[in-house]
C-alpha cells in the first residue's frame, strides 16, 4: 500500500500547485488583523465631562466656561470631575451665584464630548467612567468567540473537512463583520463581535492544517509562516485605515467589505488529499492529486495511484483521542500551555499599546512590521535548530522582556516602547513556531481537534489579557509581571516534547512515526512491507516493495567486499538463518563504508527514508547544486533535490549504494 508521503515525493513537495495554495490562504489571514485588533482604534480617548445643561434653563447666557465652573467639581489636579458633577437645584441663577453648590452625584444625563469629533465606540455607546469596562468586556467576549470556533471548527474540520469549514467561516467573517458597522446598540456589537471571532479562529487553524497537509516535510514551516507575513501585512494595513478614518462605522466598513471579494475560493479551494484518504474517500483524493501533479508538470505512476488504499483500522478521530494514550496526552497538555503562554503575552503586548505613551497609529505599525522579519526569521530557524528549541528560547525571551518593563519608569517612554516592540517580536515568532509545531505533533484524524483545543487554551488567555490589564491601576508593573513570569515557566516544559524536523505526519493515532531515528532503526522488514533478496558470497543485498508489479531487484556484484574478504581470509557468512542473517549484517558493516555505524540498517529503508536521509547529509555538506554523476533525469532543478518518481525501482539499489555513499 503506497502512503502519502510517497504520492507527495511523486507530484513534488512544493510545487506549483502547493505555492499557488499558500497564496490563496494567505488572502484570509491578510483580512483577519482588523477583526482582531481593530477595535483598540475605535476608542479613541477624548476629554468628555457630564452634561449639565440643566443651568441653562436659570442661566440662558452663560458661558461654557461658567457653565462648568459653577456644575462641575475639580479634582486635586485642578481640573474638571470627568465622572461626577454638582447636584441639580431649583434655585435662581444669583443663589446659585451666591451660595454656589455642593452635593455631587454620578452623571445622570450622559456626557458631553468635543463638538467636530468623529463618532467613535467610546462617544457613542459612552464608553466612560463606570461603562468603561465595557470595552474590555467586549475584548474579553471578542476572545470567548475565538475560543468557541476553535473548538467548535476544530472539531468540526476533522468531521466534514478543510474547505467547507474554510468557506463557512469566511462567509461569517464578511457577512457579520459588515453588519457590526450598522448595529444600533453596544450589546448587539459585542454578540457580533463574539460570532465574528469564532469564524476568525476558525480560519487561522484551518489555514495551518490545509497547508501543512499539502506540501513536502521541509516545506511545512514555509507553508505556514508565508501565510502568517499576511497577517504582519494586515496589522501595519490597520494602523493606516485606523489613522486615515477615524470614524468607526466608516472603518468597519473598510475592514470588512474586502472579504467578499474572496467569495471566488468556493471555485477553486481544494480539499485536504491527506485528510480525504484517512477518510477513505480515495477517489476524489485521486483526482485532486492528479491536478496537482498536472500543475505542478509532474506525472504520477499509475501503479502508485492503485496502491493508495485506506487503512482498514481507520477511524475518525474524537476529542478524547488527545488523552487516551499516554504519550499523545503529555503532548496534548504541553501544547496546551504553549498556546496559552504564547497568547497571553502575545494580545497583553498587543491591547496595552495605549499605555506605552506614544502614538497608537505608529505603535501600532511598528508591532506590525516587526512581525515580518519575525515570522520569515523562523523559516529559516526552525530548519537550522528545530521546533523545540526555538519554541522554549522565544517564550523565555518574551517572558524576560515583560518582566524587564516592569522595571522601568513610566516616564521612559521611549525605552518602554522600544522594549515592546521587541517583546510583540519574540512573541509573534513564539507564536507561529506554536502553530507550526501543534500541526506536526497531532495526527491527521484529530489534527484540527488538537489545533483547536491548543488554540482554545489560547483564547482562554485573550479572555483573560483585557482583565489584567485594568490591574495596573494598582500598581503599574502588575499586568507585565504576570505577562512575563508565565512563558518563562511554560518555557520549560518545550523539554519534554518531541522533536518534529523532519518528521513525516502521522496520520491516526498510535502510528509510528518516520523520525531519522527510526529510518535507521527499522525493526523488521515486514514492518515496511519489503523484501529482501540475499545474494551469495561477494553479492550484496538488493531490495525493493513487496509488489507483483514491481521489477525482481538486480544483484550486483560488490567488489569492495569480495576482495577485502579474500585479504582477510574470512568469508562472507552464509545465509539461511536467523543468526547467519544477523552474521551477514555484521560482516557488511565492517566490510563496507555504506553500512557502517548509522547506516548498517538501510536494508530495511523505503525509497522515501533513504532520500530523506541523503538530503540531511546533502544538507549537512552544504552542497547547493546536483551531485557529480548524479542522472540529470533523477534530479528536479525546481525544488534542488532528487526526484524518486523519475528513478526507476531497479535502480534504488543504486541510489543508495552508489550515490548516498560515494557523492557524500
Amino acid at each position: 500500500m503506497a502512503e502519502f508521503r510517497d504520492l507527495l515525493c511523486a507530484l513534488g513537495e512544493c510545487g506549483l500547485y502547493q505555492k499557488l495554495l499558500v497564496l490563496l490562504l494567505s488572502l484570509p489571514l491578510l483580512f483577519n488583523p482588523f477583526q482582531m485588533v481593530g477595535q483598540v482604534f475605535m476608542v479613541v480617548e477624548v476629554p468628555y465631562h457630564c452634561d449639565t445643561s440643566w443651568i441653562r434653563a436659570v442661566g440662558p447666557n452663560l458661558t461654557e466656561e461658567e457653565q462648568l465652573n459653577l456644575t462641575l467639581p475639580r479634582g486635586t489636579d485642578g481640573q474638571f470631575e470627568q465622572c461626577s458633577m454638582y447636584s441639580p437645584v431649583d434655585w435662581d441663577l444669583d443663589s446659585i451665584l451666591a451660595y454656589g453648590l455642593n452635593d455631587t452625584e454620578k452623571c445622570t444625563n450622559g456626557w458631553v464630548y468635543p463638538s467636530g469629533q468623529p463618532p467613535s465606540l467610546l462617544t457613542e455607546f459612552d464608553l466612560v467612567c463606570e461603562r468603561a469596562v465595557l470595552n474590555d468586556v467586549s475584548q474579553s467576549i471578542y476572545m470567548a468567540g475565538l475560543l468557541i470556533g476553535a473548538m467548535f471548527f476544530g472539531m468540526l474540520s476533522d468531521r466534514i473537512g478543510r474547505r467547507p469549514v474554510l468557506l463557512i467561516c469566511m462567509f461569517i467573517q464578511s457577512v457579520l463583520g459588515l453588519g457590526i458597522a450598522f448595529v444600533p446598540h453596544f450589546y448587539v456589537f459585542i454578540a457580533f463581535r463574539c460570532v465574528v471571532g469564532a469564524a476568525v479562529s476558525g480560519i487561522m487553524i484551518t489555514v495551518v492544517s490545509l497547508g501543512t497537509e499539502w506540501v513536502g516535510v521541509s516545506y511545512r514551516p514555509k507553508a505556514v509562516l508565508i501565510a502568517h507575513t499576511a497577517f504582519a501585512i494586515g496589522q501595519m494595513t490597520v494602523a493606516g485605515l485606523s489613522y486615515g478614518i477615524r470614524n468607526w462605522r466608516l472603518l468597519e466598513i473598510v475592514g470588512s467589505a474586502p472579504m467578499f471579494a474572496l467569495f471566488f475560493f468556493i471555485w477553486v479551494l481544494p480539499e485536504s488529499a491527506r485528510w480525504l484518504v484517512t477518510k477513505g474517500r480515495i477517489e476524489e483524493a485521486k483526482k485532486l492529486l492528479q491536478k496537482a501533479a498536472a500543475t505542478n508538470k509532474r506525472s504520477l505512476p499509475p501503479e502508485l495511484l492503485e496502491q493508495l488504499k485506506p487503512e482498514k483500522e481507520a477511524k475518525s478521530g474524537s476529542f478524547l483521542d488527545l488523552f487516551r494514550e499516554k504519550n499523545q496526552r503529555k503532548i496534548t497538555l504541553i501544547m496546551s500551555c504553549i498556546w496559552f503562554a504564547d497568547s497571553i503575552v502575545y494580545y497583553g503586548l498587543s491591547l496595552s499599546v495605549t499605555d506605552f505613551g506614544l502614538d497608537i497609529y505608529l505603535t501600532q505599525l511598528a508591532f506590525g512590521a516587526v512581525e515580518l522579519p519575525a515570522r520569515l526569521s523562523l523559516i529559516f530557524l526552525l530548519e537550522w535548530f528545530g521546533r523545540k528549541k526555538v519554541q522554549g528560547t522565544l517564550l523565555l525571551l518574551s517572558g524576560l522582556l515583560c518582566l524587564i518593563l516592569t522595571g522601568i519608569p513610566a516616564e521612559q517612554a521611549l525605552a518602554i516602547t522600544v522594549l515592546a516592540v521587541i517583546g510583540k517580536m519574540t512573541s509573534t515568532a513564539a507564536f507561529s513556531t506554536s502553530y507550526v509545531y501543534a500541526a506536526e505533533v497531532f495526527p491527521t484524524v484529530i489534527r484540527q481537534t488538537g489545533v483547536g483545543l491548543c488554540s482554545t487554551m489560547a483564547r482562554v488567555a485573550g479572555i483573560l489579557a483585557p482583565l489584567i490589564i485594568p490591574l495596573g491601576q494598582y500598581h503599574q508593573a502588575i499586568p507585565m509581571a504576570i505577562f512575563g513570569s508565565i512563558p518563562v515557566v511554560v518555557a520549560l516544559f518545550c523539554i519534554l516534547l518531541p522533536e518534529t524536523r523532519g518528521v513525516d505526519l502521522a496520520d491516526n493515532t498510535g502510528e509510528e512515526r518516520i523520525t531519522p531515528e527510526t529510518k535507521k532503526q527499522a525493526k523488521t522488514v515486514q514492518d515496511k512491507n519489503w523484501s529482501i533478496a540475499a545474494a551469495g558470497q561477494g553479492k550484496r543485498f538488493s531490495f525493493g516493495p513487496r509488489s507483483d508489479n514491481h521489477q525482481e531487484l538486480i544483484r550486483q556484484e560488490c567488489r569492495s567486499c569480495s576482495a577485502q574478504a579474500e585479504t582477510s581470509g574470512k568469508a562472507e557468512p552464509t545465509k539461511g538463518t536467523k543468526t547467519s542473517q544477523l552474521q551477514r549484517q555484521r560482516f557488511h558493516s565492517k566490510k563496507h563504508p555504506v553500512f557502517s555505524g548509522e547506516s548498517q540498517n538501510f536494508l530495511f529503508w523505503t525509497p522515501v527514508t533513504a532520500y530523506s536521509a541523503y538530503r540531511e547529509r546533502y544538507r549537512k555538506a552544504k552542497k547547493t547544486r546536483k551531485p557529480k554523476n548524479w542522472p540529470k533525469q533523477w534530479w528536479c532543478p525546481m525544488v534542488e533535490r532528487p526526484c524518486l518518481s523519475s528513478v526507476p525501482t531497479q535502480h534504488w539499489a543504486a541510489f543508495i549504494h552508489s550515490h548516498l555513499q560515494t557523492q557524500l
